[in-house]
């Protein structure tokens, strides 16, 4: 990632004929490419935190790092790694400031 990169995740739950799956994606900002993605039968945050976790072993750590409020890539776990990568944070979604 270059000095000034971005990143966003989200997650989404696909159909499926029976039971659940769930796929978090994230992207670089800049070039639009997909720098890591996980599948997930359940909502734990760990899918989330594993491609994360790729993304900057990949591609090393972004300036600011975007997501949704969904409770799995918002998780405790998600954030500290974030914090300790030395990345801004932001989260946008139902009930952030701009939408009051």
């Amino acid at each position: 990632m270059s000095a000034q990169s971005a990143l966003a995740a989200g997650v989404t739950s696909p159909p499926m004929q029976r039971g659940s799956l769930f796929l978090v994606v994230i992207l670089d900002w800049l070039t639009g490419n997909v720098t890591a993605l996980r599948i997930s039968n359940t909502l734990k945050a760990d899918f989330c935190v594993a491609a994360l976790n790729e993304a900057i072993h990949r591609f090393g750590a972004p300036e600011i790092m975007d997501t949704d409020q969904l409770l799995q890539v918002a998780a405790n776990v998600r954030i500290n790694r974030l914090r300790r990568s030395g990345l801004c944070i932001s989260m946008d979604g139902n009930g952030c400031q701009r939408d009051r």
